[in-house]
């Protein structure tokens, strides 16, 4: 089967609307899903950014967050905006949902935790926001928590975040098919096309 690479970073806006549609429309077209979480922050880091551009350019904000809006009403999901400083951190929950790939939830928990950002007006920062996702999930929170501090699936996320840089991503969502890097979410379809060949 067809593979295409879904990388996804929980403070990104427009990755929620991907991750919510990405699983229908890569089934519908035979194409496989890796999903693949990775942290914006040193990326923009390096770009010399400490915040978010659409924070640091007040007008890409405003456009985005009415954009952002038409999105989610063409897609029919339920919008509400975070309730804590945009973007949220999403570290923890971006080694969580590394450490449920094996284990085959990381889909799952990543949509929970978008629906809690994006949806619910939730703090994806908490301990027991991410505990109670997990158990809506139907994973045990202490083995899950466990095994996202371990120092190797630590390790595994800053190795993940490289590997973005490496591939030349500057953003969320992005989408890789080998050497093809595709950029936001209208760029799906085009991703999935590329990926069935």
């Amino acid at each position: 089967m067809k593979t295409i690479d879904f990388w996804y970073e929980f403070a990104s806006t427009y990755s929620y609307v991907s991750a919510m549609r990405i699983a229908r429309v890569a089934a519908d077209a035979g194409v496989a899903v890796r999903w693949r979480p990775f942290l914006l922050g040193p990326i923009f880091k390096e770009l010399g950014w400490n915040d978010s551009p659409f924070n640091i350019y007040p007008a890409k904000g405003r456009y985005m967050w009415r954009d952002f809006t038409r999105v989610c009403d063409q897609a029919g999901l339920p919008l509400e905006l975070p309730p804590v400083r945009f973007p949220q951190n999403g570290l923890k929950a971006a080694r969580l949902a590394l450490a449920g790939q094996q284990a085959g939830w990381s889909a799952d928990f990543t949509r929970a935790v978008f629906m809690a950002n994006y949806a619910e007006r939730r703090d994806i920062s908490d301990d027991a926001t991410l505990r109670e996702l997990l158990d809506r999930c139907d994973v045990d929170p202490d083995g899950a928590f466990e095994a996202a501090n371990a120092p190797a699936n630590k390790e595994a996320l800053f190795v993940q975040t490289e590997e973005a840089k490496a591939k030349g991503i500057f953003g969320a969502p992005s989408f890789t098919v080998g050497k093809e890097l595709f950029w936001g979410n209208d760029r799906l379809e085009t991703a999935i096309a590329w990926a069935k060949g």
